[in-house]
């Protein structure tokens, strides 16, 4: 099936700009006014439908290439919509899912990573793999840039917390706050550096969020949402001032499902709300967050 002017229509009052074309052409995707094999109309039929110049219009359908919905791109005919990839296997748990799937995304130009969690401890090691990768020469990022929301220092954390109950000085809460700051420091340090190693544009800005996030979500290039919830167990701890009795997380061993635009409709709808859900966090009640005790 070819879809031309005369199935579906624009609002012909304005000029379009290409984000606006790409925004309502994935939303006929979305809804199955077009759907997998189906040619678009050619740029020219675009460029009049929506009243825009070709560049405009180009722009646009390089925005859905490059989120893997067209399929037989090229000079010589209107390209297809692609077929929903296939998803990855099954949930696995955060310490084996997240590794590859931050090493598939710093194989883009500009790699966007933002995530939601507790602390920065799962990251940190599924950082290795693309790290070495960008050390040895086998992909080379042009710009990254890292957006994390961690709880606020200030607040009631729900877990981890003594099991006794909180106290004046709280030894739970000033664990956490030790980790979550040495390893927030730890990962902007090790991505900072490909600055000056490797001449890459790196940004790593955290925010704090004045609740405890009940699960953990990691946003890769906008193209895929990671999300796994916080399993709350009761364990202790020795440390040198005594023994630790808590509710506290299993964050790397819970299972991180994976959500990707081009795996269909109920899949890229995850990834646009969680995305538009993380952007308004950021945009409005979290704060500045300094990595200090």
């Amino acid at each position: 099936m070819v879809v031309t002017q005369e199935n579906v229509a624009v609002d012909a009052s304005r000029r379009r700009t290409p984000q606006e074309i790409a925004d309502t052409l994935r939303e006929r995707i979305r809804v199955g006014d077009l759907k997998a094999g189906d040619r678009l109309p050619t740029q020219a039929e675009l460029a009049e439908e929506f009243g825009v110049e070709r560049g405009a219009v180009r722009q646009a359908l390089r925005s859905l290439q490059e989120d893997g919905l067209l399929s037989s791109v090229s000079r010589g005919s209107p390209p297809r919509i692609a077929e929903p990839a296939p998803s990855h296997d099954g949930p696995q748990p955060t310490m084996v899912g997240l590794a590859p799937r931050l090493t598939e995304a710093f194989s883009a130009p500009h790699v966007r990573i933002d995530a939601a969690c507790l602390t920065a401890q799962s990251l940190i090691p599924a950082l290795g793999e693309p790290l070495r990768l960008i050390h040895e020469g086998r992909i080379r990022p042009e710009r990254i840039d890292v957006r994390i929301l961690l709880p606020s220092r200030d607040i009631n954390l729900a877990f981890p917390v003594p099991v006794e109950g909180r106290g004046d000085d709280d030894p739970v809460h000033h664990r956490w706050l030790a980790m979550r700051n040495a390893q927030g420091q730890v990962l902007q340090y090790n991505l900072q550096a490909l600055r000056s190693t490797h001449d890459i544009d790196v940004h790593v800005t955290f925010r704090a969020l004045p609740f405890t996030p009940p699960a953990k979500l990691y946003l890769l290039n906008g193209r895929e949402a990671l999300f796994a919830y916080y399993m709350i167990t009761r364990r202790e701890e020795a440390t040198e001032s005594g023994t630790l009795d808590m509710y506290d997380t299993v964050g790397s061993e819970s299972l991180l499902f994976s959500f990707e635009k081009r795996a269909g409709q109920r899949d890229a709808a995850f990834v646009e709300q969680s995305q538009k859900w993380f952007d308004a966090l950021w945009e409005t009640i979290t704060t500045d967050l300094t990595l200090s005790m």
